[in-house]
C-alpha cells in the first residue's frame, strides 16, 4: 500500500536512475550562479514571487499521497513515531544553532542555518527512505506529523534559537506556515479522500511537477543570493554539509540507543538529516530576506539531495 502510494513520489528519481534530479539541480544552480540575471526576473516580474505558489503546489501534491491509513501508523508503532519526532524537533535545530554560533556568519545567514534546522522533514526523505530499504510507512508518518506540527514547532524553535540574529515574529510565521503548508496539504488530503479518481489522474503529473518546482525554488534562491554566496560560498557549503551529515549520524545513533532495528534507524537518520528546504525558502521570502536567509535553504537543498542520493544508494545495496 505504502509503496504504491510512494510511487507517486519516486517515479521521477527511479525513472531517471536515481541521480538525474540531483544532477539537474546542480547544473541549474551553477547556471544561476554564472547567469543570475536569467533567474532573477522576466521583464518587471520578479521570479522570487513564484516561490510561495510553487511551495503550495508541492505541499498540495504531498497531501494527495496521504490517507487515513497513514495516521494509523501512529497507533501501530507509537514509540517509533515519537522517537522520530523528538529527534526531528531537537537534533537539527540544536546543530543549526551550534553551527551558527561557531562559524561567525552575518546575522541573516546564521539565522538561515537555524531556520533550516527548525523546519520539518520534506517529501525527499520519503523517496530516500524507499531507495535506502528503510521503513517507508514510518518515514511517511513522521514527515506528515512533523509537517502538521510545523505551524507551532518552527515558530517556537526559531523564536528561541534564532531571535538573537534576526527579529522573529512567531505569530506571523505561524500564519505563513498555515498558508504555505497546512492549507495545501489538507486540500490535497480532502481531494484524495473524496475524489480518488481525480488523484489517480493527477498522479502521473504531480511527481514531475513537484520535482520541477523544487528545482525552480532552489535556482531562484541561488540567483537572488549570488552576491552573498560568492562572499561566503566555501564556508557556507562546509557549514551546510556538516549540518546535513551530522543530522544523519545523530539521528541514526539516537535511534540505535533507543534499540530500534536497522531499517528504523535508517528511516530516522534520513528524516532528521533531510529538511523541508522549500518551506525555509518560503519563510525567508515572507521575511523579505530571500537573498540571505533563503540562500542557506537553497544551498541546503542542493547538498541534501546529493548526500541523500548517495546515502540511500549505499544503504539500498545492503539489506537491513
Amino acid at each position: 500500500m505504502f509503496q504504491h502510494k510512494l510511487s507517486l513520489l519516486i517515479s521521477m528519481p527511479t525513472h531517471f536512475r536515481r541521480y538525474a534530479f540531483t544532477y539537474c539541480v546542480i547544473i541549474a544552480a551553477t547556471a544561476a550562479l554564472v547567469f543570475p540575471t536569467l533567474f532573477v526576473s522576466i521583464g518587471s516580474f520578479q521570479l522570487k514571487q513564484l516561490i510561495i505558489p510553487l511551495l503550495q503546489l508541492i505541499m498540495f501534491g504531498m497531501g494527495t499521497t496521504i490517507g487515513a491509513k497513514d495516521f494509523a501508523q501512529v497507533l501501530k508503532a507509537p514509540r517509533k513515531v515519537m522517537i522520530g519526532l523528538v529527534c526531528q524537533l531537537t537534533i537539527m535545530p540544536l546543530i543549526g544553532y551550534g553551527i551558527a554560533s561557531v562559524f561567525g556568519f552575518t546575522p541573516e545567514v546564521a539565522a538561515g542555518i537555524i531556520l533550516v534546522g527548525c523546519s520539518p522533514s520534506g517529501l525527499a526523505s520519503n523517496v530516500m527512505a524507499y531507495l535506502a530499504k528503510a521503513n517507508v510507512p514510518l518515514s511517511v508518518t513522521i514527515t506528515t506529523l512533523a509537517t502538521l506540527l510545523a505551524p507551532l514547532s518552527t515558530p517556537l524553535l526559531m523564536s528561541k534559537l534564532g531571535s538573537a540574529y534576526i527579529n522573529v515574529d512567531a505569530v506571523a510565521m505561524l500564519w505563513d506556515i498555515v498558508k504555505m503548508v497546512i492549507l495545501p496539504v489538507v486540500s490535497g488530503l480532502l481531494i484524495n479522500t473524496f475524489f480518488p479518481t481525480v488523484v489517480s489522474r493527477l498522479g502521473k503529473f504531480l511527481p514531475v511537477i513537484s520535482m520541477a518546482a523544487i528545482a525552480i525554488i532552489i535556482v531562484v534562491i541561488i540567483a537572488a543570493g549570488r552576491d552573498t554566496f560568492l562572499t561566503v560560498g566555501a564556508l557556507l557549503l562546509l557549514a551546510v554539509f556538516l549540518h546535513n551529515v551530522l543530522g544523519y549520524a545523530l539521528g541514526f545513533y539516537a535511534a540505535k540507543l533507543c534499540r530500534l532495528n536497522e531499517a528504523d534507524c535508517r528511516t530516522i537518520a534520513i528524516e532528521v538529516g533531510m529538511q523541508n528546504a522549500g518551506l525555509a525558502s518560503g519563510l525567508a521570502m515572507q521575511m523579505g530576506k530571500a537573498a540571505t536567509v533563503g540562500l542557506v535553504a537553497g544551498v541546503f537543498g542542493i547538498v541534501m539531495n546529493m548526500s541523500g542520493s548517495i546515502l540511500s544508494s549505499w544503504w539500498g545495496s545492503k539489506k537491513p
